[in-house]
């Protein structure tokens, strides 16, 4: 099982997965300010930085306290936050997290997600010691349903107003990936 010591650090073709810093709060702000970002998302759409520094400093207290960790995607030209990817409601004992990420509209369509996703879907089994990723997402957001499918999770099923978000029930689609359907994208 992970302890984590120091944030780990991931490149790909175009983009750095790094920690996200205080630094960057107005990055994360300019999307969380976004109604499109925040429709299908569990927070409200932001309307003060205070509120990205506060998501921010709630990322790096799960990573120091060992109960997930969410890298910032940042692009490598310019080192500027773009989005954000990975795991909370670590079940330890369980051998399972869930997966979760956004993108700034600006990089919509772009196949961010479709190259940064499978790069903590390997930390997550390699690093993790993982056995079950799983993600939710509002059945009305085809784009994650088609993004989560392109790296190899299986829906499941719906989980019917299974949470109170913005006033009102919510359905949840779930979906995962299992350790021994999982290729290593080399």
């Amino acid at each position: 099982m992970i302890t984590f010591n120091n944030f780990p650090h991931i490149e790909t073709e175009r983009y750095l997965m790094r920690s996200i810093e205080i630094s960057d709060a107005n990055a994360v702000f300019h999307y969380f300010s976004k109604d499109e970002v925040t429709k299908y998302y569990d927070l409200d759409t932001f309307t003060d930085v205070d509120e990205a520094i506060q998501l921010i400093e709630n990322w790096q207290k799960r990573f120091v306290s060992n109960a997930g960790i969410r890298w910032g995607i940042a692009t490598k030209d310019e080192n500027k936050i773009i989005g954000s990817c990975g795991y909370h409601c670590w079940e330890k004992e369980h051998f399972k997290a869930e997966v979760g990420f956004e993108v700034t509209p600006e990089y919509w369509q772009q196949g961010v997600m479709a190259e940064v996703l499978p790069h903590v879907i390997q930390y997550g089994f390699e690093e993790m010691g993982l056995f079950r990723i799983e993600a939710l997402y509002d059945p009305e957001n085809t784009a994650s349903k088609k993004t989560l499918e392109k790296a190899g999770f299986i829906y499941e099923g719906t989980l019917r107003k299974s949470s109170f978000e913005k006033g009102r029930f919510c359905d949840a689609s779930v979906c995962s990936i299992l350790k021994d359907e999982y290729k290593k994208y080399e």
